[in-house]
């Protein structure tokens, strides 16, 4: 995905950021300005985001607001961390940061999961979805896929395949 962006004739100014919305999305499911403690307007103010590492705090908001996190070993191919280890941040109530891999992976999956709840309607449905097997990903579930930036990218895909109404 390239950021694109649109100037308006009278000025240089960027208006339009088309990779925005997916950012903005995924900033705010990871708990936006009050847990990141910075403003996310496009896709380079999430690397830079990302690069730093987010904070153990984002993700236990993430965690907390999507319910697909807590069962089974979701956590572990979605972000690849174990449910013991997101418990021990918990205890230290989210004070450290991710390492940039896991922040990258959990902001990813933010990002995907906006999508989904963009195409499939609501956030429910979208968790649904990420855990059935589906069609268009040869009967594999989306979320045993995010383990890896090829099956993240497949599920990505496949949710455009979706949107568009083309489902193989």
């Amino acid at each position: 995905m390239g950021a694109t962006a649109f100037q308006s004739e009278r000025s240089a100014i960027p208006l339009i950021d088309v990779d925005a919305d997916d950012a903005v999305r995924a900033f705010h499911l990871l708990g936006g300005r009050k847990v990141i403690n910075q403003t996310v307007r496009n896709s380079l103010d999430a690397h830079d985001v990302i690069v730093k590492g987010i904070s153990s705090k984002a993700l236990l908001h993430l965690v907390d607001t999507v319910s697909v996190l807590s069962s089974g070993d979701a956590l572990n191919k979605a972000i690849g961390m174990s449910l013991r280890t997101l418990q021990r941040k918990k205890a230290d109530k989210g004070k450290d940061r991710l390492s940039p891999e896991q922040s990258s992976r959990a902001w990813r999956f933010a990002e995907l999961l906006a999508q989904a709840t963009d195409v499939l309607g609501d956030q429910d449905a979208a968790e649904a979805w990420m855990l059935a097997p589906a069609i268009g990903l040869d009967n594999r579930r989306p979320i045993d896929l995010l383990s890896s930036a090829a099956g993240a990218e497949a599920v990505e895909n496949a949710l455009t395949r979706m949107e568009y109404g083309v489902y193989a």
